[in-house]
């Protein structure tokens, strides 16, 4: 019949090298992944095959298992509550992201930043006024502590108290 229709060598092969195993595996699958009651990975799952007569890949169990729509519950992400760090406290949202629209030193703000200089870093602590964004007040140092914050605050030129 090949002499007749001279199929490519190629196709003859192709078709004749067919394996039918995924019928034999995808129950067994399917079975331990039911009996774990969902939880099963595809480790778990072929620690179970490897117990009865069949050799399955990770990789090949992986494939049945998302063919058939099976996820472990451990996969699945879950939210886990932080509790806060005991230092940290609650600080009111007092400026609701209005930043325009100020009066001079009504808001002042901080932000503290790091930056590369000759392959070591340093801190800079900046301290803005939101009335016209201007730098009031900064310092810099190689280390990030509170002394720099405070030597930040020394370089004000105004008078603090009238910060509210």
């Amino acid at each position: 019949m090949c002499a007749v229709l001279q199929p490519p060598r190629s196709t003859y092969y192709y078709e004749s090298c067919t394996i039918q195993e995924e019928d034999e595996i995808t129950p067994l699958v399917l079975e331990i992944f039911r009996q774990s009651k969902n939880n099963y990975g595809t480790r778990k799952i072929k620690k179970a095959i490897d117990k009865t007569e069949y050799i399955v890949s990770r990789r090949r169990i992986g494939r049945i298992m998302k063919e058939n729509g099976l996820v472990s519950n451990y996969t699945i992400a879950q939210f886990k509550v932080y509790k806060a760090p005991c230092n940290e406290s609650v600080v009111g949202n007092e400026v609701n992201r209005d930043f325009n629209n100020r009066k001079p030193s009504e808001v002042v703000v901080s932000d503290l930043t790091y930056v590369r200089v000759a392959g070591k870093w340093n801190y800079v602590c900046f301290i803005l006024d939101l009335y016209n964004r201007e730098i009031i007040g900064y310092s810099a140092g190689q280390k990030k502590d509170a002394a720099l914050v405070y030597q930040a605050f020394s370089s004000v030129k105004r008078n603090l108290k009238d910060i509210p």
